[in-house]
């Protein structure tokens, strides 16, 4: 396990990464620090640092599955966040859009649905849409 320093370093460098550019909304983690500052930095080098800097999966690989993970849970707000963090670390646009139809047999159409209808937003906000452009 790396020390403090480096973890600090590393969940700065993986949150610059995924949520550095894109669309504007603030990440989870100022909502946690109004609460709980020290929880706050805990929970982010947990997640940020130690688990999405793991090299069993590469991070656009992890975004992914996040994204069908949040999309099936209908978390659209977290949803929005990861697909444009998924954006970020080089997610391929149509795979995204595959990603959120494969939750068809799995979680539902009313999930598909609601999941397309961030992911356009998202795309719109980016500047990137219509999608096939």
């Amino acid at each position: 396990m790396a020390n403090k320093d480096e973890l600090k370093n590393k969940t700065k460098e993986a949150a610059a990464q995924l949520f550095g550019k894109g669309i504007k909304m603030n990440p989870p983690y100022l909502l946690w620090k109004e609460f709980d500052r020290e929880l706050a930095n805990d929970f982010s080098m947990f997640i940020t640092g130690n688990l999405y800097s793991r090299q069993v999966l590469t991070l656009p690989e992890r975004q992914m599955v996040a994204c069908a993970m949040l999309a099936a849970l209908r978390a659209t707000e977290e949803l929005k966040l990861h697909l444009n963090a998924a954006l970020n670390v080089g997610c391929d646009r149509r795979k995204m859009a595959e990603i959120l139809f494969q939750l068809a047999p799995y979680a539902g159409m009313p999930a598909v649905n609601e999941a397309l209808e961030v992911y356009r937003d998202v795309l719109k906000e980016r500047g990137e849409w219509p999608i096939h452009s």
